[in-house]
């Protein structure tokens, strides 16, 4: 979950958000209220740790978004592409890009939940969530042109 959020080769960066985020799971473990799993718990808090450091480390431009329109990638070009490969392709996104990618895409938050967690517009959110698709496009693309 945390090397989503990390360039592939910064294994040790997202050992220490992990690591940092279990330091807060034992800082707070008196608030666990034993409501719901300790796991989904445990999980959340992680969670908030990966947007810490994302809010703090990543760099955002505001960009305003005009037009939102997503591009079928031709034919069935990523249809048969591995969960590694295409996980190295969205570690190989800059930081705040790939940081909003993961948390609409795989994580599932609207863009006011993203604006809210990172402290940027949703305008900005929409930007970078079009910017990730539109060089995903072009690199799976490629990946099949070979």
């Amino acid at each position: 979950m945390v090397k989503r959020y990390t360039n592939q080769y910064q294994y040790h960066l997202a050992e220490e958000i992990l690591n940092n985020g279990f330091l807060k799971v034992f800082q707070k473990i008196d608030t666990y209220k034993f409501e719901g799993s300790f796991e989904g718990w445990v999980r959340r808090v992680i969670y908030h740790s990966i947007f810490d450091y994302v809010r703090q480390h990543c760099k955002y431009n505001e960009k305003v978004v005009f037009i939102e329109k997503d591009e079928i990638v031709s034919g069935d070009l990523g249809h048969n592409m591995r969960y590694e490969e295409l996980m190295g392709l969205v570690q190989s996104l800059s930081d705040s890009t790939r940081a909003v990618f993961n948390m609409f895409v795989i994580e599932g938050l609207s863009h006011k939940e993203i604006s809210e967690v990172l402290g940027i517009s949703e305008g900005t959110s929409k930007w970078h969530l079009f910017e990730a698709r539109r060089i995903l496009k072009v690199k799976v693309e490629n990946l099949y042109k070979k």
